[in-house]
């Protein structure tokens, strides 16, 4: 309990700088607003069901990339835009970092809830849902840049941040989709062994 009050602090803290003087607020709201869905839904569901550690503390990592992107738009963040000159780049690439994240991260979500709910129990078709669900994810995403874009006209731009690039929403899907397969190729095992120490009856892993 005292690991997860320290995530919620952290969060809190995040968020709150974040609003600090942010790009533009509604650009803010509009990145931040699925890490405060997300702080909800699990503050809602924590009786119930709890991730292993592992899993709160890379949802929290997601988050602060949310507050950044959110604070300094995606195009815009400092540290990127220094990255792009010395890297002689054509545009501030933080937004891949943010798309890679949302593959990565949701994996972790899914994959653990699929072996602890006992969804699925092979580990071929659990490794390739999970990636699925990851994609399906991220599509619904970019249907939601689209849509918001399409009725906020230049106020969504920020939001939308293709910075010139066309072929940006395919690039996004693609990172996302990297991002969950990375988790599967690099944080099975881990993420297994944190499962075990759970003591969960009748897993299969």
């Amino acid at each position: 309990m005292k690991n997860h009050l320290i995530l919620i602090f952290l969060f809190i803290i995040g968020l709150t700088i974040s609003a600090i003087n942010p790009h533009d607020y509604f650009t803010w709201i509009l990145e931040v607003f699925p890490a405060i869905i997300g702080f909800v839904v699990l503050i809602f569901t924590y009786k119930n069901f709890r991730f292993t550690p592992l899993t709160y503390w890379f949802i929290l990592i997601h988050c602060y990339i949310l507050f950044i992107g959110g604070h300094y738009t995606y195009a815009e963040v400092p540290a990127f835009n220094w990255l792009r000159d010395i890297l002689h780049q054509s545009r501030n690439n933080y937004d891949k970092v943010g798309h890679f994240a949302q593959g990565f991260i949701p994996a972790m979500i899914v994959r653990e809830l699929f072996i602890r709910k006992q969804v699925v129990t092979k580990r071929g078709w659990l490794a390739f849902l999970t990636v699925c669900v990851c994609m399906s994810i991220s599509v619904t995403y970019e249907f939601i840049e689209w849509a918001v874009s399409v009725f906020s006209g230049a106020s969504g731009d920020s939001f939308l941040g293709t910075q010139g690039y066309i072929w940006d929403t395919q690039s996004d899907m693609l990172f996302a989709t990297i991002g969950a397969i990375c988790m599967i190729l690099f944080m099975s095992r881990v993420q297994d062994k944190e499962i075990e120490k759970l003591e969960i009856p009748n897993a299969k892993f």
